[in-house]
């Protein structure tokens, strides 16, 4: 545990100190574009804040290779060397988009020759655990399928949620909190050396989170841009990969018995890795309804618009770091529940403690439904939007806020965010101007 506590926290300060130099070299070279229609920050920023996650990464593994217990796992695995290849094209597919815009074709195309370099180095699935049958082996094509198709579909799944200051990083650094507590449990508690190359990655994806969520809090420094999501989403597979499709669940042994009753006790501990949409439940989500809305509309999956779930967090009122923590929460609520629920299948006050949390965030969701007036004596207290108005001071704030016209996407009250172009407002007329 120390040797992964060493590497999380190299990785994260390598990542944090070198955000700032590549902040300064994405303005120098150009790497901050116009704010479009459906950005919600003001000012341009500069991306490429994957450069500093990637040099993170490298660090990260450079430093396991010289420790004493974790240099096991590169001279028993080649799934290390297979991560380093598959994110180093990646990531520089994400440094063309972020620098010159590049098709949404060709991205896809680049993220499947990226999986497909880590398949033809060995990080691929090799079978799979179905209930009531066993462990069923893939053949060679049906093993690499699945495995690109896991990949895309989770690069994609944190691209697409990456459309708020720290909201990426945090839900996928959460994921990755979640995903390593299981690794570790099954690599150390059951003694299975198989589950070490995804232990190693997650503590590693912690690592290049933490150290970039600090310049991209709200207000951001700094975006990762498609450099930084598209690596992120792939370390985050290779990891789910790593684990899900290379461990005989029978090797756990959880009790004396046949391959068909294990996988069978066992579909608790793999379904939450089976698919990891299960981990990053939310932005799946967000991926599957943007994908049926554009298509319903004639346009292309790919096509950008403003129906993204923090998008509408924002149009109900809610303000842009409390979108963001409501994401955190339901992203650690899901993870972590999983988590739980792999471990001990058969408690109730799980179940319970999910369903009590759930209900706590469904009313953080409708908070901004549900203005609460504080009575009279607590009037003074209470912060100003919690207070009564007066009659007549109503009545003219509501007749002002129907004359001024909103724009189109902007939030209500507690938005934090403009969504449109400053309105221009004309000067006024200085003293003693002839105008």
């Amino acid at each position: 545990m120390r040797e992964y506590l060493l590497t999380l926290c190299i990785t994260a300060a390598v990542t944090y100190l070198l955000t700032g130099p590549v902040r300064k070299f994405a303005i120098v070279a150009g790497a901050m574009p116009e704010i479009r229609a459906r950005d919600v920050h003001r000012e341009p920023t500069p991306r490429l804040g994957g450069i500093a996650m990637f040099f993170g990464l490298c660090a990260g593994l450079l430093v396991a290779d010289h420790l004493t217990n974790l240099s096991e796992v590169f001279e028993k695995s080649n799934e290390p060397r297979a991560l380093l290849s598959g994110a180093a094209l990646i990531w520089l597919i994400g440094v063309l988009d972020d620098k010159f815009e590049i098709d949404a074709l060709i991205k896809l195309g680049g993220q499947m020759i990226a999986a497909g370099v880590m398949v033809m180095q060995g990080l691929t699935i090799l079978w799979l655990p179905i209930p009531s049958v066993g462990s069923v082996a893939l053949t060679q094509w049906q093993g690499t399928l699945l495995t690109v198709a896991l990949v895309v579909i989770t690069i994609n799944a944190v691209n697409f949620v990456d459309g708020l200051d720290g909201l990426a990083a945090g839900m996928v650094c959460i994921a990755a909190a979640a995903f390593f507590l299981y690794a570790y449990r099954i690599w150390y508690s059951y003694g299975i050396e198989a589950a070490a190359p995804a232990t190693l990655f997650s503590a590693i994806l912690m690592g290049m989170c933490l150290g970039f969520l600090p310049h991209n809090m709200h207000p951001a420094r700094i975006f990762m841009g498609d450099s930084g999501s598209m690596l992120i989403g792939l370390v985050l597979a290779a990891g789910a990969i790593s684990i899900t499709g290379q461990i005989d669940p029978d090797a756990l042994k959880l009790f004396a018995g046949s391959e068909k009753a294990a996988v069978h006790q066992t579909v608790p501990v793999y379904i939450p890795l089976l698919l990891p949409l299960t981990i990053i439940a939310v932005p799946a989500a967000d991926l599957i309804s943007a994908i049926v809305r554009r298509t319903w509309r004639g346009q292309s999956p790919f096509a950008a618009d403003r129906g993204h779930l923090h998008h509408r967090l924002l149009e109900i009122g809610h303000s842009h770091s409390r979108a963001v923590w409501i994401m955190y929460f339901w992203s650690a609520l899901i993870a972590f529940g999983s988590l739980a629920y792999s471990v001990n299948s058969a408690s109730m006050w799980i179940v319970l403690g999910v369903v009590f949390l759930s209900a706590i965030g469904l009313v953080l969701l409708l908070l901004p439904r549900f203005t609460p007036r504080a009575p009279m004596w607590a009037q003074h207290i209470v912060p100003p939007r919690y207070r009564r108005r007066r009659p007549a001071l109503a009545e003219a704030v509501a007749e002002a806020e129907q004359r001024t016209p909103v724009a189109v996407g902007v939030a209500g009250v507690n938005g934090a965010t403009a969504l449109s172009a400053r309105s221009h407002v004309p000067e006024r007329r200085k003293a003693g101007s002839s105008r």
